[in-house]
């Protein structure tokens, strides 16, 4: 199935709106208590402002005739109640920055959590469809997107907001000349506004789905980078970056091109309209139009204009403010869009009923359920009908009845499979590349569901269990092996978490990996990293055939469990296999037929279709593609 680069998605309506939800719906009270800190911090400047008109006007400008001790009294009154104001909002900052940090590491932090589970129950589907670079920018670029939201963007449109309705307010009552004149500039930075901060927030979007797109380039070529190097791909492949890092280049410029001209301008623009203010002020002062305000507050006074000059500044700077915020915003909106979309993604679907539970046998013979491990395992079956409640024993019977499948509805995969494993056979599975054999395995482990036919374990139709306990009775060893962060002993731990040392030893001899493992540095207890990079191939597929041991369940697919290892490990490997596969079903995907001659039958796939099937004696006899590969006349893709 063919993965998709991040593509250009629009933001979702409502996004903002669920943004500001989750953050105040988990913070409600240190939400509340910044919202009041931004009140005071923002209007404390502006008070400030009438409070130097009032300095000006009742002390400065009368204590130039009657002299300094006359007005020193109401002075330091206005000064005391000046220092009052600027320290409650210096107060509400701190207050503010204290407990925005909190909220936004918080936001942060719930919804990465919120991400990760809902990712862990998403189905196969969707990890085939997206590439890994994608998902895990949205757990860093989106996620820091947000951060720059919270903590910074959406308080400081709020704060900018309101010290602008404030300073407008004032200046009404002060002038209504002089504030036409300051809605006029306003207007003009709008317009400026909507032009560049318009075509910023188009490129900041299209910057942070180019960052994706190539992280996620870079995670496949890390990845890939033995197989880059053998085929000398090296060339090649920087191309491809470039492209991708022009891309990014472009639109990281366009994005700080018309964000960063648009400060500068917005600043020069808050320059003119400071002279227009003081040369009409002046003018209007000297020419005597003193009672223009929206409350007749008095004539225009020298205080008044001094106090509107400084009003006008923090009007151009809360302008700029909410200008520069307005990109982050868009930038932050578009990250929250994805990273709400990984949360919204519906988890994988589970109508199952029937659970796998702990069970023992009565003195009558009958199964039933016990809390404790008994080694014994059943399946508790509730029967809607009756309100009835029946054990089946767990032993491995697996069959597959008229399946049909495909992973689109237009292009079907699989045609009409019917098989059966009986508890303790070993089903072979032959055929070239692409011809269906892990889809089959993908259907039993339920990784994807059928449209027509049926699937049954143990006489159970597989999509009335439960998937977390269908796939805790099946073991399964990849091709492609994983190996995380951790010991050896945990690695193989994985398998069953409730395993003792001495349990995962067992399954580490029985799978022939004990040898190699105890001449390591430090044993069971050496550090493996880089998935077991300081490993042989062979050695990291010994250690996943191990954690299959290790969970002990009573069926195994091992899907070219093999095919890593050499013709020397693989004889040592092979009588450990032969002893893990004792009592269970097992189902073998291989290219090396010598690894399938063994086995209670073997199905032979052509394009989704059994075309043969049979032991590997009654194939040969039969002649048919079986022999053909066996002999080397036919060679499997």
């Amino acid at each position: 199935m063919e993965r998709r680069m991040r593509e250009k998605r629009p933001v979702k309506k409502g996004t903002f709106g669920r943004l500001v939800k989750y953050m105040i719906g988990n913070y409600p009270l240190k939400s509340f208590i910044v919202l009041v800190c931004i009140i005071f911090s923002s209007t404390s400047s502006v008070i400030g402002s009438t409070y130097l008109k009032r300095l000006i006007d009742e002390c400065i400008v009368p204590g130039m005739d009657k002299g300094l001790e006359a007005v020193m009294p109401q002075m330091s009154a206005i000064l005391i109640r000046m220092m009052i104001i600027y320290a409650l909002g210096v107060a509400g900052n701190w207050i503010n920055s204290h407990l925005s940090a909190e909220i936004t590491q918080g936001t942060m932090q719930k919804l990465r959590n919120e991400m990760f589970r809902n990712m862990e129950q998403l189905p196969i589907r969707f990890f085939d469809t997206h590439l890994n670079g994608d998902i895990m920018s949205a757990y860093t670029n989106d996620i820091d997107s947000i951060r720059q939201f919270i903590s910074r963007s959406f308080p400081g449109i709020i704060s900018s907001g309101l010290a602008m309705l404030s300073v407008i307010y004032t200046m009404l009552s002060y002038s209504i000349w002089m504030t036409l004149i300051v809605g006029v500039m306003l207007v003009g930075m709008m317009l400026m506004t909507k032009r560049f901060g318009g075509r910023s927030a188009k490129y900041m979007k299209q910057q942070q789905e180019s960052l994706a797109n190539e992280e996620g380039f870079i995670e496949e070529m890390i990845q890939g980078q033995k197989v880059v190097q053998v085929f000398c791909h090296e060339e090649e492949t920087k191309k491809d970056f470039v492209k991708l890092n022009d891309k990014l280049y472009d639109d990281g410029v366009n994005a700080n091109k018309n964000g960063n001209v648009l400060g500068p301008i917005l600043g020069n623009m808050g320059n003119i309209l400071y002279v227009v203010l003081a040369f009409i002020g002046g003018i209007l002062f000297v020419s005597g139009i003193r009672n223009l305000s929206l409350k007749g507050f008095g004539e225009l006074t020298i205080g008044t204009i001094i106090s509107f000059l400084g009003m006008s500044r923090q009007l151009s700077f809360s302008t700029r403010e909410i200008s520069m915020n307005a990109s982050i915003i868009a930038l932050s909106l578009a990250g929250a869009a994805r990273v709400f979309e990984i949360i919204d993604e519906e988890p994988e679907a589970d109508e199952g009923y029937v659970t796998l539970v702990n069970a023992v046998r009565d003195e009558n013979g009958e199964i039933r359920e016990a809390k404790e491990h008994t080694g014994l395992w059943a399946w508790k079956h509730f029967h809607k009908a009756d309100g009835t409640t029946t054990y089946t024993e767990l032993k491995g019977d697996v069959v597959m009845e008229h399946v049909d499948f495909g992973y689109v509805p237009e292009k079907q995969v699989l045609f009409d499979i019917s098989l059966y494993a009986k508890p303790g056979q070993k089903i072979a599975f032959v055929g070239a590349t692409g011809a269906g054999k892990t889809t089959i395995t993908n259907l039993i482990n339920r990784f994807y569901d059928i449209p027509d036919g049926k699937i049954r374990y143990d006489g159970i139709n597989i999509n009335k269990i439960k998937k977390p306990d269908l796939r805790r009775s099946l073991g399964i060893v990849l091709q492609d092996v994983n190996l995380f962060t951790g010991t050896v002993m945990e690695n193989i731990r994985y398998g069953n978490l409730d395993a003792s040392d001495e349990d995962c030893i067992r399954a580490a001899k029985l799978a022939n990996a004990d040898d190699f493992i105890t001449r390591l540095p430090e044993g069971y207890d050496t550090m493996l990293t880089n998935n077991g990079s300081q490993l042989s191939q062979g050695q990291r597929q010994l250690i996943s055939i191990a954690r299959a041991a290790v969970a002990d369940p009573p069926v195994m697919i091992l899907d070219e469990a093999t095919s890593s290892i050499d013709t020397r490990t693989e004889a040592l490997v092979q009588k450990g296999m032969d002893n893990l596969m004792k009592g269970r079903t097992v189902f073998v995907i291989a290219h090396r037929l010598s690894t399938v001659r063994n086995s209670n039958a073997i199905m032979v796939l052509d394009h989704g279709r059994i075309i043969e099937r049979g032991t590997h004696d009654d194939l040969l006899n039969m002649k048919g593609v079986y022999y053909q590969l066996y002999t080397g006349a036919f060679e499997l893709e």
